[in-house]
């Protein structure tokens, strides 16, 4: 999994930086943030050292494993994001960051609804979706051109209207989106436009 990072960099994943980015002004140190899909640590590394406590989830223990040497976070917990409940309590974290995980889901009516309940009044839920206008297709298919192998891989874009929608059944209020591009290989020749959210989790 060390190839994760590597390739990150190489391919200049600006994710972790651009959320960060966003969520700074509303984050203060002491409190905890919960990185949805942690992976090896990418975001959470930012902040940790911005001085808060980081709990991830991930379905993948070798990723965990890699997060957890390089002594990041509080808490991690092994469970896959499509299946709930997450293993949190009601408002028991602060805030809650998701960056190279929401493209892999078509519908994110739970995993919204899975952060209302965990994170407190008053936190923020920032995270990164692929761009979608209209008239483009929902599903791609990222291929070899794209992955460097004979992997195939489905991804999803989001629209502006589903992700309002989402946000407002969950009592998310809309603070801030950037979009930005995101490099699929080194040469940077392959590219998709995501979007940034920064949201508000509004008072129960």
């Amino acid at each position: 999994m060390d190839y994760y990072d590597q390739e990150a960099e190489a391919t200049g994943w600006l994710g972790p930086e651009v959320a960060f980015g966003m969520a700074y002004k509303y984050i203060q140190p002491g409190q905890s943030i919960l990185d949805l899909g942690i992976g090896t640590g990418l975001a959470a590394r930012l902040f940790h050292q911005a001085g808060l406590g980081v709990y991830g989830m991930d379905n993948s223990k070798a990723m965990l494993d890699i997060c957890r040497e390089k002594g990041l976070t509080d808490n991690l917990s092994l469970h896959d994001i499509n299946f709930a409940p997450y293993p949190y309590n009601d408002a028991s974290i602060d805030h809650c960051v998701c960056v190279g995980v929401l493209n892999f889901f078509n519908d994110l009516s739970g995993i919204f609804g899975e952060v209302a309940r965990i994170i407190r009044d008053n936190g923020i839920f920032v995270f990164v979706v692929g761009r979608r206008e209209i008239g483009d297709e929902a599903k791609v298919v990222v291929g070899s051109e794209h992955t460097g192998s004979d992997l195939k891989v489905t991804m999803y874009r989001h629209n502006f209207k589903q992700i309002s929608d989402w946000l407002n059944d969950n009592s998310f209020k809309l603070i801030q989106n950037l979009e930005f591009t995101v490099y699929m290989d080194r040469e940077k020749q392959h590219a998709f436009e995501a979007m940034a959210y920064l949201t508000l989790r509004e008072f129960r």
